[in-house]
Parts: structure tokens; C-alpha cells; sequence
């Protein structure tokens, strides 16, 4: 699957369930789910993972070709203060289980599209 932003948001979207974060819901499918979501855009297209430190813990998200991409955003009800500070996989998997990393990508690897 080539790099298209609007296409990865669409089939995270869908991806997205109690499974890969257990503060899923159907009203708010990203709540929790930006680590495993960070750590998995990074496996599959590269680039950095950075973070930003909030109230409720750590966000993480990434960086593309020099361009923040921040999949779980609709999560937070309030604008981000975006910091971009540079993370490491190890950092943005502690929270997210092996679990839950594996049942994302593989949710993911089902909704692409089949074109790809």
C-alpha cells in the first residue's frame, strides 16, 4: 500500500476496535488508540514517531516525508499544542500490548483496499 493519508485514515478507522485499546468506542473509535496506530504507521511507511506530553499521558503520532500525521487526533476534544518530540518504537510500545499491535495490522492488512 502506497502512502495516500486519507486512504490510511479511512482504514484505521475501520480497523479500530476494543481489541487494539481497550478505551475504544463506537462514538469515539481513536480514543487510545495512538500508540498502537503510531507504532504501526511507522512499520508500514517509514518516517519518525514523535510524541507529545498531555495531561492523560504521552500522544504519539508521525512524521512522513517532513509532514506530522496524527491519525488518532479525533480522539481529543480540545486543539494539541503539537511539541514533535522525537519517540522510539520501544518508548510508543509501552503502551500498547504485542496483542494489540498484532490484531491492529492485522485489521488493517483486511480493510486495505485490494488493489494495492
Amino acid at each position: 500500500m502506497s502512502f495516500d493519508p486519507d486512504e490510511v485514515q479511512r482504514v484505521l478507522r475501520k480497523a479500530w476496535s476494543l481489541s487494539t485499546a481497550r478505551q475504544w468506542t463506537p462514538d469515539n473509535p481513536a480514543a487510545g488508540q495512538c500508540n498502537v496506530t503510531a507504532l504501526l504507521v511507522h512499520e508500514l511507511f517509514g518516517g519518525d514517531l514523535l510524541k507529545t506530553p498531555l495531561p492523560a499521558g504521552d500522544h504519539f503520532y508521525n512524521r512522513i516525508d517532513g509532514r506530522r500525521y496524527d491519525f488518532t487526533v479525533s480522539q481529543f476534544d480540545e486543539p494539541i499544542a503539537y511539541m514533535d518530540l522525537p519517540t522510539s518504537r520501544a518508548e510508543a510500545g509501552q503502551g500498547a500490548t504485542s496483542e494489540q499491535c498484532a490484531e491492529l495490522r492485522a485489521a488493517f492488512q483486511r480493510q486495505r483496499p485490494v488493489h494495492d
